[in-house]
């Protein structure tokens, strides 16, 4: 039922649309028009205008016949560098760039996938219930486009994000939360050839912290990582200012909290030792959520992977996602596995069977009325 061609043809346009974040724009004009040409009842917000996007989040609703909830599908329209100038090509039966640029199957498969449903559903003049959509800007920068979505224009209380390098099938349904960790070390230059003694250095300091600091793996639920630093000015001055970016991520608060408690107790302890200055400062950038295994929505995509032939599993994630803002503003979402490999890489791929197969699971999803979705329908 899922027209093959339609939707690869779909995605190879998709990709060819520069995107990278912050330069959204001519993929959110192609959205709105396609959206529009479908029926779809489409709006847009403000949200790209505070935080640098040439673009906004679009929004496009579907009215359904089936006297069910509505239920809200979701994918970004930003992706990673490089990302400009794409050219898809086809081997044996998958998609790869050409090497020298990313896919953008992150997250243009879910793009891809959700319009082909909705497609489908038009062309088969299928019943189903109401169905809204949302593409976002800046989720590789932040989630900043998810943070900025204007809550009150949904009706939803489930859905799903399709934004997922896992298998098709897969529902990610636990995510942490993640804090960002803002460093700023204050020592005191000094001639480093003449009187090194009379200075304060800020890179030594950072040093001392970062050596006691436990990093990286801490836990089956959590992590932490130093990401950036900077500072310093010649190298016959001893270096008196550093800044240091840093995240700590859980699927546990608790264990976040004093993950960051930690990471902020060496970095004083350092700068009391050298007798240097040092501010800490952490924001929570998004929560974490998790989805219980008998929760409705999952009944939903279970027996709408049954329908289809493939296999239902619950996994666990380290990474953030559209997800986790969503979830934190009473959407109970998931994200969903679209099966894309190596994203975020010149090696990008994803198989034609898995966008096919994605495209099902979303129209099946949309259906809910037992309609089993095959070739030969």
């Amino acid at each position: 039922m899922i027209n093959e061609e339609r939707l690869v043809n779909k995605f190879f346009e998709y990709v060819k649309i520069d995107s990278e974040s912050f330069n959204e724009k001519e993929m959110a004009e192609t959205l709105i028009k396609e959206m529009n040409e479908l029926g779809m009842k489409v709006q847009t917000d403000t949200a790209g205008e505070s935080i640098g996007s040439n673009a906004n989040n679009v929004y496009g609703y579907l009215d359904g016949d089936l006297n069910i909830e509505p239920i809200l599908f979701c994918a970004h329209m930003d992706t990673v560098k490089p990302g400009k100038g794409i050219k898809p090509v086809i081997k044996d039966e998958v998609i790869y760039s050409s090497g020298d640029t990313i896919l953008a199957g992150d997250d243009k498969a879910g793009v891809s996938s959700i319009l082909e449903a909705i497609r489908t559903i038009k062309d088969k003049n299928l019943s189903h219930g109401p169905i809204e959509v949302v593409f976002t800007i800046l989720e590789e920068e932040g989630l900043y486009g998810s943070k900025g979505v204007e809550y009150e224009k949904l009706a939803s209380k489930k859905g799903f994000i399709v934004d997922s390098s896992k298998e098709v099938g897969a529902a990610i349904t636990k995510a942490p939360a993640e804090s960002q960790i803002t460093v700023k070390i204050k020592g005191k230059s000094s001639h480093a050839g003449v009187e090194p003694e009379n200075g304060i250095s800020a890179i030594q300091v950072a040093a001392d912290a970062i050596s006691n600091m436990k990093l990286l793996r801490i836990d089956e639920e959590t992590t932490a990582n130093i990401g950036v630093i900077t500072g310093g000015e010649a190298t016959n001055v001893v270096c008196p200012y550093v800044e240091i970016k840093a995240e700590a991520r859980s699927l546990n608060m608790d264990k976040l909290n004093a993950q960051i408690e930690h990471m902020k107790e060496c970095f004083e302890k350092a700068s009391e030792k050298f007798g240097a200055e040092v501010d800490v400062q952490s924001e929570l950038s998004y929560k974490n959520y998790v989805i219980n295994e008998d929760d409705e929505i999952l009944e939903i995509m279970k027996e709408a992977c049954d329908k289809i032939g493939v296999t239902f599993k619950s996994e666990s994630t380290g990474g953030g996602s559209d997800v986790n803002v969503f979830s934190s503003k009473g959407i109970k979402t998931v994200n969903l596995g679209t099966g894309m490999s190596k994203d975020h890489t010149t090696e990008e791929y994803i198989k034609i069977r898995d966008l096919v197969n994605t495209s099902k699971l979303l129209l099946q999803i949309m259906l809910r009325d037992n309609k089993v979705i095959s070739d030969g329908n």
